[in-house]
């Protein structure tokens, strides 16, 4: 399937998906769609560098509270229209993820997850401290009732916003992973050595995946402080962020743009429900349970269950 016509699909799913949430005729559906939608946008940033490059990043709360925060910081200084917002967020933690890159990405395996680890409490004493954007007291956002653009509601114009992000983000990963840089991606996870024996320039490729996966993670941000009108350092940089999106694509599966998609879905509403029927607190107990479960059960997540098994002789026809 050619991209152009798989983002004709994207675009008809979403349209399908937004007309089922208004026919829903519940806020609570678009409460919680943005939430999923959320996932499925950062999950899949956290794919490009951890799924198909091989290198864990469990700075996620930073590159997503950058995108939160720069809002809270164009608010303040010049008011702009949500996606521009958006752009300047994504630019922010593109650049922060370049620079991240730049200094960790010499680091390998291990070294390199707790170098991304430090920069994200790194990123929270800062925010924490800058009294500009709130510091601890967090800062408050006024949401508009409505939209001018398009007479709907707040939280449903987020939710449009937030679903627009995800045929991005799902379409640009589809089209990595079918492009010469996808390739080269894979033989960095694969073997790094053997790709720079190759001749393949992994330096460069890894600081792409690195840059395209923070800008997305960026963008996921920053429409957060107009859905939750406060935020504070503890909410932006909240654990849940790094364990559902490193879960939600390990549960899914690595190998494909769909795994992060299935993983955030299935535990993104599983999630919602629970929240609503039982408690919130049990929201990264369950996150706990599917991903050992799936590590004992399919190591290779929901999409190794129908990739082609292999055999001592071959892989089976």
């Amino acid at each position: 399937m050619k991209n152009p016509l798989f983002i004709v699909w994207l675009i008809v799913a979403a349209a399908v998906t937004f007309a089922a949430a208004r026919l829903i005729d519940n806020s609570y559906a678009f409460f919680a769609g943005y939430v999923v939608l959320q996932y499925i946008v950062l999950a899949t940033a956290w794919n490009i560098l951890g799924g198909y490059t091989g290198y864990v990043n469990f700075g996620i709360p930073a590159f997503f509270a950058i995108g939160a925060y720069s809002s809270v910081v164009l608010h303040k200084l010049v008011p702009m229209p949500l996606p521009l917002m958006i752009v300047v967020g994504g630019v922010a933690s593109g650049l922060a993820g370049l620079g991240t890159g730049y200094l960790t990405l010499r680091l390998r395996g291990t070294f390199f997850s707790i170098a991304t680890l430090a920069m994200a409490v790194v990123m929270q004493t800062l925010i924490t401290n800058w009294t500009f954007v709130g510091g601890s007291r967090g800062a408050y956002m006024i949401r508009p009732a409505a939209t001018p653009y398009f007479g709907l509601d707040y939280i449903q114009y987020l939710f449009l916003i937030m679903l627009a992000l995800s045929v991005i983000a799902v379409a640009v990963a589809r089209a990595i992973e079918h492009s010469r840089l996808g390739y080269g991606f894979a033989t960095i996870r694969d073997d790094e050595l053997a790709a720079e024996a190759s001749g393949v320039p992994t330096l460069k490729l890894k600081l792409i995946a690195c840059t395209l996966s923070g800008g997305f993670m960026g963008m996921a941000g920053a429409p957060l402080p107009y859905y939750v009108t406060y935020l504070d350092p503890a909410s932006a940089f909240s654990l849940s962020y790094a364990v559902n999106t490193i879960a939600m694509p390990l549960i899914g599966g690595t190998a494909s743009w769909l795994g992060p998609v299935i993983g955030a879905i299935l535990i993104g509403t599983l999630q919602q429900v629970a929240t609503v029927t039982i408690s919130s607190a049990l929201s990264l107990l369950i996150v706990g349970l599917m991903l050992v479960g799936f590590v004992i059960m399919a190591p290779k997540g929901i999409i190794g269950w129908f990739a082609p098994k292999e055999k001592a002789g071959g892989r089976v026809p």
